[in-house]
Parts: structure tokens; sequence; C-alpha cells
């Protein structure tokens, strides 16, 4: 798992698919359904811990851009 991408084709394999339209809450609400399937047990250590680490460097990139504005 090495993009957002990736992350969102892990949580379209458990039916969820996320589009808000704004990035920074879709961003938030991928963060928050990995933790639910990790503690559900549906995913391993391994991939919790690279989507969290993808999805929270993602998230702060977003708010560093519209701190900025």
């Amino acid at each position: 798992m090495k993009t957002i991408y990736d992350i969102q084709q892990l949580l379209k394999q458990f039916g969820s698919i996320i589009y808000i339209g704004d990035r920074l809450a879709d961003l938030q609400l991928m963060e928050s359904e990995i933790h639910d399937l990790y503690r559900s047990q549906l995913i391993d250590i391994k991939e919790y811990q690279m989507a969290l680490l993808l999805l929270r460097r993602e998230i702060q990139k977003e708010l560093d851009k519209r701190k900025s504005r």
C-alpha cells in the first residue's frame, strides 16, 4: 500500500466508497473506516499501520495547504 488510491481500493473491498466532496473530510472518514476495519480484525496490523501513516501524512498536507490560503 503506497497511495491513497490503494487505501480506497482496500475500503472498496469491504463495500465502503467514500466521497464527500471535501478532501480533508474524505481523508478523515477513511481513517475512521480503517480504524473500524482493524478493530473488527478484518485487516492486519501492517495494513492498518501503513494506511494510517499515509492518511495522516495526506491530512497534514491538506491542513497545511488550507493554512497557506
